[in-house]
């Protein structure tokens, strides 16, 4: 069985793990409950991450967004919800999302999109139609919206 940490020892594992990579409130406290830290402690402990600028929400979402959208390629859908899965303030997600290009978006989720079906025509096991369809379930698998995918064909 796994002991308890002391509030202190959290603080300091806390520390470490934010400095290294960004977290939310929401991923400190669920670490802190699976630590076994007490709810007033784990209360003091995020208010003086927050405070010392170790975790910031802000600051959380807008790497979080950059870095799906650019590297894992992921539509707003998806992003969204990432991030309320880790305890960000609906505000701040709508923020942080609204600083994609809407541009590069529409090209990403059709290229995405185009990718699928030139790889489904080449493979020449389906009808266009149903080339097309998986494409259009591919872009939207990632997150993006049908809208925006729909015409894929006619984006540049």
């Amino acid at each position: 069985m796994k002991t308890a940490l002391s509030p202190q020892k959290a603080l300091e594992r806390l520390e470490t793990l934010c400095a290294k990579a960004e977290r939310s409130t929401g991923e400190v406290r669920r670490k802190l409950r699976g630590w076994g830290i007490g709810q007033s402690d784990a209360a003091a402990i995020v208010a003086s991450l927050v405070e010392r600028r170790f975790v910031d929400d802000r600051r959380f979402a807008e790497a979080y967004v950059r870095d799906k959208f650019r590297f894992q390629r992921w539509g707003r859908l998806k992003i969204r919800a990432g991030l309320y899965a880790a305890g960000v303030d609906a505000a701040i997600i709508a923020d942080a999302i609204a600083q994609i290009d809407p541009g590069e978006y529409a090209a990403v989720a059709a290229e995405i999109a185009r990718r699928r079906y030139a790889a489904d025509i080449a493979a020449g096991e389906r009808s266009p139609r149903e080339c097309r369809q998986r494409a259009i379930r591919a872009a939207m698998t990632r997150g993006f919206e049908p809208a925006v995918v729909l015409n894929f064909e006619n984006r540049v």
